[in-house]
């Protein structure tokens, strides 16, 4: 997709007729479809790339249940849904939260934290598992040099690389088994004997040359403007030893938060925002689809939120412009969008 077109020094109002806030699947999916429905669309994530979660956490990862795909990468569903989405020719804001909401009779209006005013005819909230923020690994504090990688890069940029892996979860064992066909050296420090990962994905593991540490963690990091080494410790024998790094992952899991949406009046349970049938929110012009909305008997999968998408944009679209109809014809039956 074009880089994002709302740069520093574009007009203090962006007007638009919906903003789409969260730049997952399910988000980038809306902003195709409310192309579909010939509306204005900006797209505004807090992370700097589209994707969210997906993108962020297991782009590399297999995905099995996409209607279409007999198996997809993260990476490769995300390129996709953004092809898909640059047929609506979306104004793209990322790098930057909605922190503000305010009505007026004929709009609502989101603040971002970096002081950028969106006024839309109707926000749609497609935000995931909301704000998710690594958890914190005590011996990078103070730290300041390259080489942590919070987001991973695509497999083959890590060759001939010393790779550091922390954890002990599905994503840092998928990772393990993701790099070490490319890294010099994949290292793994989980802090327990038993990981809590899916056991085949174990035992891919252990038959890879990856090199396990278990009942270890790291105690310290060397290196000034870059990673040269870790020091690991053995738990039970309290014995250190110096490991070559150059990149250290960070696989400990994330902190999810809906941060400022907390204050927008939404009817939340626990983290998620409850919605009707149509998905509205009980706010004004405020719709939500994805991981994020609640329901009795919600699926929270990746394919339930393409299809909230479309109800959500269909809704949003008759709310607009009371004039048209709710369903919006076949896709089949349109003229093609065209691709830029």
């Amino acid at each position: 997709m074009p880089e994002p077109v709302l740069m520093p020094g574009a007009p203090a109002v962006r007007e638009t007729e919906l903003l789409v806030v969260g730049a997952g699947p399910a988000g980038l999916f809306a902003c195709y479809y409310a192309g579909m429905r010939g509306l204005d669309v900006t797209l505004l994530d807090s992370l700097p790339h589209l994707g969210g979660q997906v993108a962020a956490l297991y782009p590399d990862k297999e995905i099995f249940d996409v209607a279409g795909f007999p198996a997809v990468t993260g990476r490769e569903l995300v390129e996709r849904l953004t092809q898909q989405a640059e047929s609506a020719s979306p104004s793209i804001v990322l790098g930057e939260g909605a922190v503000d909401l305010q009505h007026d009779a004929d709009a609502v209006t989101v603040v971002t934290d970096a002081g950028r005013v969106i006024r839309a005819g109707a926000v749609l909230i497609t935000a995931g598992i909301g704000r998710f923020t690594p958890r914190p690994l005590s011996a990078l504090d103070g730290f300041t040099g390259d080489g942590v990688h919070h987001l991973v890069a695509p497999p083959h940029e890590y060759a001939e690389r010393e790779v550091v892996i922390v954890g002990g979860g599905d994503s840092a064992v998928d990772w393990a088994n993701t790099l070490a066909p490319h890294a010099r050296q994949v290292t793994l420090v989980h802090r327990r004997t038993r990981f809590r990962a899916h056991e085949h994905s174990v035992s891919r593991l252990m038959e890879s040359p990856v090199r396990v540490l278990t009942n270890s963690e790291i105690a310290d990091v060397h290196g000034d403007e870059s990673l040269k080494a870790v020091t690991v410790r053995d738990c039970g024998t309290q014995g250190l030893e110096m490991v070559d790094a150059d990149v250290l992952i960070p696989a400990l899991g994330h902190i999810a938060s809906l941060g400022p949406l907390t204050s927008w009046g939404l009817a939340l349970d626990k983290q998620q925002i409850q919605v009707d049938t149509d998905m509205r929110t009980g706010v004004d012009r405020v719709y939500a689809a994805g991981d994020i909305t609640t329901y009795p008997g919600k699926v929270r999968l990746m394919v339930v939120g393409f299809g909230e998408a479309a109800t959500a944009v269909n809704n949003i679209a008759v709310r607009l412009r009371p004039d048209e109809d709710l369903f919006p014809g076949h896709s089949s039956e349109r003229p093609p969008i065209p691709t830029l």
